[in-house]
């Protein structure tokens, strides 16, 4: 099982930089990118609310989950 986040999609698509989200959510550039790489271990739903409110979006826009091939489940 792989999770992909896709907020660099969503950020491209709406044409606003890391650093504003950071800024209008309320969390640090720091906290951000690591969300935007896939190495946080988790996030809070306060914050992906917030996260989807600024980008008018629905948390499965910017989280996928993907079956890796060989898995059985």
């Amino acid at each position: 099982m792989t999770i992909l986040v896709r907020l660099d999609v969503v950020l491209a698509k709406r044409k606003m930089k890391s650093k504003e989200l950071a800024a209008r959510v309320g969390i640090t550039e720091a906290n951000l990118s690591k969300f935007k790489s896939g190495s946080v271990k988790g996030v809070k739903f306060e914050t992906l609310d917030k996260i989807c409110e600024v980008l008018e979006c629905q948390p499965g826009d910017l989280i996928e989950h993907q079956k890796n091939i060989g898995d059985d489940k």
